[in-house]
Order: structure tokens, then sequence, then C-alpha cells
């Protein structure tokens, strides 16, 4: 087996693992729907009814928002999206392209809180854009739009529920029913399936222009050949090295996002502000294209959109949320539900939208049923006690603490080894500058 070939199987894996691991989800969301998202088929809107809880499997979901989603295939034109006026109220569509790339924002940061239409067409189109309509151009055929709209709780899942109901998309002119995403060859055995995917998807959805050289290198992997699949029965020496980068390349981002692949820690908190910035190329409306938000060398910005798709798929910018997760307490000694922690704030987290704390399992990062059904906490969580100096001091354990203030301020963890995420909607400067510092998770 030549090792020049297994490792241009891990660097090929490294680069098409957002893709296919993100078309895998866009698959689950059209076909059987994902926890509290039903299925929806291409270019409709799948509303949820409640927020996120244990039954919503996907990676580091949040327990803050009401998720609206669509997935989008704009083969056979463009459509209309129309967005209701909130009155202030917090909300945000992201888009999000086949390659994880997130070029575009509509909402209270990006657009305001006011009714609005957009039209969004495939790239190139050089139709006429509507009177009164904004274009996005949307970078692949197939992307998604992740809405989340704030919900403070079940009273106020009625409101949100008029707001998702006046999100609607519209074929702009008569148009064929999308033909949604390709099918890899079924006979390809399943050891081959992740090099099939990735062999039809990158036919399908190219990338931006700057990475094609790279791809072009993949050729001696099979990547590039059209028509019938090469994996169907692929010589040994081929198959060694597929399976050997395939593992060296998922071992490779598994590390990357253990170690945090470079981030700021502090406190044990890691800040991977920067993780989504890999998107170079694709800037719409409510995305920040100026240095401080782009990732200059390319090689490092393709490892980062792997560990930033496995770790936290659909994840908005810093400036749009800013997330910090942690692995390890102040001491450095992993979290486990075999202790009992404490979270001190002298000072809440600076933001203009809300904050919260959201309890993940590993390694999977999902979340957990616990006995009070609370899997975040935040500034909106009801009756939490503060400190007469403003503090706030956060429990965090797998059974509920004895008194009734720490049981009020209790975030429940499961009973093996955990990982918190903070979320910051709005983060104000004083999150990114370092004047503003998360606290360590002291053992109780």
């Amino acid at each position: 087996m030549s090792m020049d070939l297994e490792e241009l199987a891990a660097k090929a894996y490294v680069y098409g693992f957002p893709l296919v691991f993100n078309l895998e989800q866009v698959r689950r969301y059209v076909t059987t729907g994902v926890g509290s998202n039903p299925a929806a088929p291409f270019n409709q809107f799948s509303h949820a009814a409640t927020l996120a809880g244990p039954q919503d499997t996907f990676v580091s979901i949040n327990n803050d928002t009401v998720y609206s989603m669509c997935q989008l295939d704009l083969t056979n034109g463009p459509l209309l999206l129309d967005v209701p006026d909130t009155a202030g109220a917090y909300y945000v569509l992201q888009f999000v392209d086949a390659w994880t790339d997130n070029f575009a924002y509509i909402g209270k940061r990006a657009t305001g809180t006011a009714r609005g239409r957009y039209l969004l067409a495939p790239s190139g189109w050089a139709g006429e854009v509507p009177e009164g309509v904004t274009a996005v151009s949307v970078p692949t055929a197939v992307a998604s739009i992740v809405g989340r709209w704030a919900c403070d709780g079940a009273a106020d899942l009625p409101r949100v529920r008029g707001l998702q109901q006046q999100l609607t998309l519209t074929p702009l002119g008569n148009q064929e029913p999308a033909p949604g995403l390709p099918q890899p060859d079924p006979a390809v055995p399943e050891a081959l399936a992740f090099w099939e995917q990735l062999r039809v998807y990158l036919q399908a959805y190219p990338p931006a222009a700057r990475d094609l050289p790279l791809q072009q290198a993949f050729a001696p992997l099979g990547l590039l050949d059209a028509g019938v699949s090469p994996y169907r029965a692929a010589e040994d020496d081929l198959v060694a090295a597929l399976t050997a980068g395939a593992k060296a390349g998922h071992d490779g981002i598994v590390a990357a996002l253990k170690s945090g692949a470079g981030d700021a820690v502090v406190n044990g908190w890691h800040q991977p502000f920067h993780v989504f910035d890999y998107n170079d190329d694709f800037f719409e409306i409510g995305t920040i294209d100026s240095p401080e938000w782009r990732i200059a060398d390319r090689t490092k910005a393709i490892g980062l959109r792997a560990a930033a798709a496995m770790g936290g798929l659909w994840g908005n910018h810093g400036y749009e949320a800013a997330y910090s997760p942690v692995y390890l307490d102040g001491d450095g000694d992993e979290l486990t539900g075999e202790r009992s922690y404490t979270l001190t704030f002298t000072q809440t987290p600076p933001v203009d939208a809300f904050w919260s704390l959201t309890m993940y399992d590993v390694p999977d990062y999902y979340l957990v049923a616990n006995e009070i059904d609370r899997y975040s906490i935040g500034d909106r969580t009801p009756g939490l006690v503060y400190g007469e100096d403003g503090s706030l001091v956060l429990t965090l354990s797998a059974t509920p603490p004895a008194d009734a203030a720490s049981r009020a301020n209790w975030l429940p963890t499961p009973a093996g080894g955990f990982r918190p995420l903070l979320r910051m909607y709005g983060p104000r400067e004083g999150v990114f500058d370092g004047t503003y510092t998360i606290p360590p998770i002291v053992k109780a």
C-alpha cells in the first residue's frame, strides 16, 4: 500500500467530511425529520412546535430558540422568501451552503425585525429581481436555512407559532419539483460508502473556485470519476488506502476538536469564536466581510471547517452568537456527573440579546434527559436566585442540590462525562477583546 495514497486519502477525508456529514443531515430533514422538526420536502419549512429536548439527536442543538428549518434546492430556479415582523423579538435565519459556509443572515442583528422579502437565487442566475425584493445569491444548488426564534418557554410558544406561519417560500415562476440530493451507487460496499457519497456530491456541488486545484489533486483516489463508481470493485491497494485514510482523517478531526484546534482557552473555556470563519468566498446580506472574521490560511480553514461540522454543525458566526464549550473544571480535570460543581458569575455575559448555558453528553454532544426537564439555564430562566451584589451561582450536578436557592439555579448533568456550552446571542465587544472573562467551573 502506498503511504502517499493513504496520506492523500486522509487529506481528502478532512476536505470532504463537512460536505458528506452536512448533506446526510439535509437528507434526514427531508426524509425522517429530526426530533421536534418533522420531515418536510425541499423548499418547504419544517417548524418545530417545541423547544429542543433529548429526543432531538442533533449535535449541540440549542434549547433557547424554536427551530424553523428549510432545505433549499434551487436547481430549477429562485425562490421568494417572506419574513414576518417580529416586533423587536430576536430571531435569525442563517443560510448555510452544502459545504457548510455561512453565507447570509436575515434577522434582528442583520436586517432588523420588520417584514421583508428576499429572492434566493442560484449562483450565476441572471434574471430580473422583482421590485422591493432583496436578492441573495446561494453558492450551491442545495443549501439550508436554519431559523431560530427566541422563545421564553412553553407560555411563549403561541407567539412563536404565529411568526412561523408567516414565514413562506414561493417559487419564482413555474418550476418543476426540485430533484433533491443525488443518490450514491447502492452497489458500493459499506466500507467505502463515505467515498462514494463524496464522489457524487463533489460533482453536484462544486466548491469555491479557490478549492478546485486542491480537489483536482484527489483524482488518484477515484473522487473525480464520473459515471460508474470506481468503488464498486476497487483494487485492494486503493481500498486499504481509503480505509486507513478515512480513519486517520476522522481521528485527526476528533483530536482537533478535543484540543480546541488553536482556540484561546480561559479558565478551561474554549473560545472558538472564529471557528465558523472558514467561509472566505461568499458574503451575502448580513455577513461581515472583514479581516477579523476571515481565515487567510486556507489549509487551516479547511481543517477548522471539518472540526466545526463534527462538533457544532450549523453554528453561527461569532458575531451572531458566540459559543464557548468547556471540557475541564478549574483544576484541569474532566467534567463528570460523579462530582458536583459550581459556576459563579460575578458579572453575567455581556450581550445585546440573551445568554444561556446548555448541558450536553460526550461524545455525541446531545441533550440528556433529567428529572426537571431543564437542559439549559440563562438570563431568561424563571426563578433564578441572584446574590445581593448581582452575582449568580449555578450548580452543575447529576443529583438535585439540597437547598432551595441552589435548586433554583441547578443545571442537571448526566451521570457520566459532560460538556456544557455557553451561548451568547448578540455578544458585545468585551466577549471578543478579552475584557470579559468566563469564570471556571469549580468542584463543590
